[in-house]
């Protein structure tokens, strides 16, 4: 039996085997291997349980040849939240790349933002991501980052993405900088709930947030797929960081924006995009929406 084209979900991996199933065969090699480091104190000091990976994994491999570097998140450590050596395992993974120069950055984000448990140090390392992230691109090395795990990218790590290069998503990823519940806690219910599931798919989902614009690649939940889509990343002309491109970039969410601030639920957007039958796209496949945004 052929089993070469049975799906794999990327979604119910943890972040090392995302990690291998991307990459080419046997070339992952870890940095900072795990018992090389020390578990985070601040959790100790608050008698919770560390990771010996503190919940990221980095390190070098290659894809179809391509010398790259991996980051990634490990969703089910405290929703891949970021703490100090979290991020600090991210920060200087992201400035030895400047040193280096590999083909490109592949970072699979995870995580619902920072760790409240370490808070102002969480926060600052978000600062740190971002910075080194920006400087990473001004050296000209392409950061594609996937969004396809089971926390999304919410928070500090929302906007860390968004920073990237390229943006690759998957319909269960999800991408924004509030999450379901901190909307709802602050606002209530009425304003977003945050068990209707279907509803924060559609918000947040990467249909949405393909058809918007605001990510590059729709794939489906397939680590092939999501591997294609890394490699058409790969291949993608470098982007200039320059005034010209910014702001073109906020007029087109600042368009976004009058058009459509107030709407709680991406179906009206959807209709006033002119797209067919709008309550149906939840139903598509990453194919055919992609056919519906080529027109």
């Amino acid at each position: 039996m052929d089993n070469s084209h049975i799906q794999q979900s990327f979604y119910e991996k943890t972040a090392r085997n995302r990690i291998t199933s991307i990459v080419d065969k046997n070339s992952f090699q870890e940095v900072l291997k795990p018992g090389s480091i020390p578990v985070s104190p601040n959790l100790a000091s608050l008698d919770i349980v560390g990771s010996f990976d503190d919940g990221v994994i980095i390190g070098q491999a290659k894809i179809q040849d391509e010398p790259i570097y991996m980051i990634a998140q490990e969703g089910k450590f405290m929703g891949g939240a970021v703490g100090e050596i979290h991020g600090a395992k991210i920060v200087g993974m992201l400035l030895k790349a400047i040193q280096e120069k590999p083909k490109a950055i592949i970072f699979l984000v995870d995580s619902g933002g920072v760790r409240l448990h370490e808070a102002n140090a969480g926060l600052i390392t978000i600062s740190e991501i971002m910075r080194a992230m920006l400087k990473v691109r001004n050296a000209g090395i392409p950061i594609i980052t996937v969004i396809g795990g089971t926390n999304g990218a919410f928070g500090g790590m929302g906007i860390c993405a968004c920073l990237s290069t390229h943006v690759i998503m998957t319909e269960e990823g999800r991408l924004a900088l509030s999450g379901p519940e901190v909307i709802e806690t602050i606002k209530g219910v009425e304003e977003f709930d945050s068990k209707d599931r279907a509803l924060v798919w559609r918000v947040t989902g990467g249909k949405t947030r393909y058809l918007l614009n605001h990510v590059e690649f729709l794939v489906e939940d397939d680590v092939n797929d999501i591997t294609q889509g890394i490699v058409e990343a790969l291949q993608q002309p470098a982007i200039d960081l320059d005034l010209a491109y910014l702001q073109q970039q906020q007029a087109s969410l600042q368009s976004q924006y009058d058009k459509w601030f107030g709407e709680k639920d991406s179906i009206p957007i959807w209709q006033s995009m002119n797209i067919d039958n709008p309550e149906s796209i939840s139903m598509l496949s990453a194919q055919q929406i992609r056919a519906i945004k080529k027109g």
